[in-house]
């Protein structure tokens, strides 16, 4: 349990370090504690959904977290999301949010490797793709 923790906290923070070090408004903190809050409702959730096999239970399904999750992620979100005037600004911090949700599920999971990969693709596509979106003509 202690690894899966530590593992969606430190890969919310690999992605939030990338977001404060370009002084966006959801850093390091935030991501580190959506990725963390994520792996904890599975954590929670886990035990509950087995116990509930045990008991016969028919009607359960861990799947629902996964929903709550992104339900409350695009809130989240959303709320990073500025408009002024013509410019949309903030897309960027609201998908770096979903994406740590995400990981801090697979790591809640158990599944390390997925979110390792996951923020390392993420990294290199806010790292690599910032000078390609540059060269784009507007």
């Amino acid at each position: 349990m202690l690894l899966r923790l530590a593992a969606a906290l430190l890969l919310g923070g690999v992605v939030g370090f990338e977001r404060e070090w370009r002084k966006k408004p959801a850093g390091l903190r935030t991501h580190m504690l959506v990725a963390l809050g994520a792996a904890t409702l599975v954590l929670t959730t886990l035990p509950v959904y087995t116990a509930a096999l045990a008991e016969g239970a028919r009607n359960t399904d861990p799947v629902h977290i996964i929903e709550a999750v992104v339900g409350g992620l695009g809130f989240l979100g959303a709320g990073s999301i500025l408009r002024s005037g013509g410019n949309v600004e903030g897309l960027t911090t609201a998908g770096t949010l979903w994406l740590v949700g995400a990981v801090g599920l697979a790591a809640g999971f158990g599944e390390i490797r997925i979110a390792v990969l996951t923020v390392a693709l993420g990294v290199a596509v806010l790292l690599g793709m910032q000078e390609v979106t540059r060269r784009i003509p507007r």
